[in-house]
């Protein structure tokens, strides 16, 4: 079945948007909507599965535990490996992400 990444699902404004694109064992491809969410300052990801994302359109900003910040423009993507421990913070107008999960061999 076709599709379209830049097909805009309404996304609700209260919560992130994930639409599974292709799962198998040992990875996972997923579009994400995020309206202007921001993770909660004491919290942070910390994944089993490595992450590697793309900004479709939007702006964000991934921040490391370590001090390393991440500015992601259209066209910009960044890996995070398992375990790095991150948060995130999108644009208020709609920010799409690729994002593509992996397991490490």
């Amino acid at each position: 079945m076709a599709d379209n990444l830049f097909k805009l699902e309404k996304p609700d404004e209260n919560k992130e948007t994930f639409i599974e694109i292709l799962k198998s064992e040992n990875v996972r491809i997923e579009k994400i909507i995020s309206c202007g969410h921001v993770s909660p300052p004491d919290f942070w990801y910390d994944q089993d599965e490595g992450e590697w994302v793309a900004v479709l359109t939007g702006h964000a900003t991934i921040e490391y535990d370590n001090g390393d910040e991440f500015a992601l423009n259209p066209g910009d993507f960044l890996n995070i490996p398992p375990h790095q421990r991150h948060r995130v913070s999108t644009a208020s107008n709609p920010t799409v992400w690729l994002a593509v999960f992996y397991q490490q061999p």
